[in-house]
């Protein structure tokens, strides 16, 4: 097994894209997964995600119970993607091919990109805040420019750089939280403010589909950073480092959260990122804490700009059959995605936490279903053997369309509309059952209980896995 090169090439941009990761150019080990997720879970939204369970009506107790639930079910799903990586050596969506079809997996991917392009955006909101607070700037427009201009410096230089920002900020994500927590039941009586409300299925509900959601969501783009490890990987071992590191990470800052808003409430809900500065104390601690914020921000939209060029780049080749692009091309995507997000965040910074919550239940009801179809294909069905080559020639094995994958996909989406929760519309079924959502839980099971019968008589996999016949003539971005 390859070891993790030397440090000094850490800055030279990433070849690769959508392309098989050659033998040679592999390297780290599974521990790298835990420390990225980590990194990338232990940061403000979360907080704010587990804040939203309490806002809404949870006590903080059953909250933070439900958001565990949540969390453990939902990372179980994302680690199970992550542990393609290895195997494959291909960024998450390309894999979807051999479900979906060269062009029909085209339909997940799109939405894909409008989910990167809404976390980015929001995620820039609180980020924003905290450059804001960091500079002594007063418009939130400075502050979330800045935070782009540097998510698009980590995103073009690649995946070297994000691992590293990701250790960066499970350090001072560990040491930052942990002081707040802290400080947090000195200065508050916790106590005080939870286990006082009954139990109650409608919200508690809602906190397990906030976690749930909060993990499935990473799911299309999880095996883009564990592409790079050896393929003699344990694909245990990958699932185990990613999960660990995705739950831990996630619901110590949703623990969190559902705390402070117990105890704070409009006190964090009008200035969420000031409100922690103000809990951190001294200003000089504050600023330390707003660094906290800014790089556990900066690595999880790393993930999101990185992941929102990778599908934008595998929408197109579907059609041109290319996976070459030049350098120019590649931080121009990067650049362009990044922009994009920036703009949004500045028209979305009002009423953050209802257009938070309803964004990440939405993102929930229209990716359960691909990832019941992609984990069952690849585990049950294909029994993990994939034709490479073939994913990227759409007159080869999987073909332009699987018209079972997408009209499973469809069924599952339509599935959920009875249960679902939302702003704009609640299903009859949800108002008899309290308010309680629980349309990915519907999304999951129909889709697996559809997709596997048909799976099994339509699709063609390989006796074996067939990879390129040369991976190191594989067209890259050299």
């Amino acid at each position: 097994m390859t070891i993790d090169e030397p440090s000094e090439v850490v800055l030279a941009p990433e070849r690769r894209t959508i392309d098989v990761i050659p033998d040679d150019e592999r390297y780290g080990s599974p521990f790298s997964q835990f420390t990225l997720w980590f990194g990338a879970n232990m940061q403000i939204t979360a907080i704010v995600d587990g804040a939203l369970a309490v806002v809404f009506g949870a006590d903080a107790i059953w909250a933070i119970l439900g958001l565990l639930i949540g969390n453990v079910l939902g990372g179980a799903v994302m680690a199970l993607h992550s542990a393609q990586g290895p195997r494959l050596g291909l960024p998450q969506m390309i894999s979807s091919r051999a479900q979906f079809g060269v062009f029909g997996a085209v339909l997940p991917l799109l939405l894909v990109v409008l989910m990167y392009l809404g976390f980015a955006a929001t995620g820039s909101v609180l980020a924003g805040q905290a450059v804001n607070k960091i500079l002594h700037i007063d418009s939130p427009t400075v502050g979330i420019v800045i935070f782009g201009a540097l998510t698009a410096f980590v995103a073009v230089t690649g995946y070297k750089l994000i691992h590293v920002v990701g250790r960066i900020a499970t350090v001072m994500g560990i040491i930052g939280f942990t002081y707040l927590a802290i400080r947090l039941f000195t200065e508050y009586d916790v106590s005080a403010v939870v286990g006082v409300k009954g139990f109650d299925i409608a919200t508690f509900l809602l906190a397990i589909s906030l976690g749930a959601g909060w993990q499935l969501t990473f799911g299309p783009y999880v095996a883009d950073y564990s592409r790079y490890l050896p393929r003699t990987t344990s694909a245990r071992a990958t699932f185990w480092s990613t999960f660990a590191g995705s739950v831990i990470g996630s619901q110590w800052a949703m623990t969190f959260g559902a705390l402070v808003a117990a105890v704070a409430g409009k006190a964090f809900l009008g200035d969420q990122v000031g409100f922690v500065g103000k809990l951190a104390g001294p200003a000089v601690v504050a600023t330390l804490i707003y660094l906290v914020v800014l790089v556990g921000k900066l690595t999880v939209n790393c993930l999101n700009a990185y992941g929102g060029f990778m599908s934008i780049l595998t929408t197109v080749t579907a059609f041109n059959r290319q996976s070459k692009i030049s350098s120019a091309a590649r931080t121009a995507y990067i650049v362009g995605f990044t922009a994009v997000s920036v703009v949004v965040a500045v028209g979305a910074s009002a009423d953050f936490l209802n257009n938070f919550k309803n964004f990440v239940l939405v993102l929930l009801m229209v990716f359960t279903p691909w990832s019941a179809i992609n984990l069952t294909d690849y585990y049950l069905i294909s029994k993990e053997k994939v034709d490479i080559p073939a994913l990227y020639d759409p007159d080869a094995r999987y073909g332009r369309w699987n018209t079972t994958a997408l009209a499973c996909y469809v069924i599952g989406v339509l599935a959920q509309i009875p249960f679902l929760a939302q702003k704009l519309y609640t299903g009859p079924i949800t108002e008899q059952l309290g308010g309680a959502d629980i349309s990915w839980i519907v999304g999951i099971v129909v889709t697996a209980a559809l997709y596997y019968p048909l799976a099994r008589r339509t699709s063609n996999p390989p006796a074996s896995m067939i990879y390129p016949a040369d991976p190191a003539t594989t067209r890259s971005t050299r």
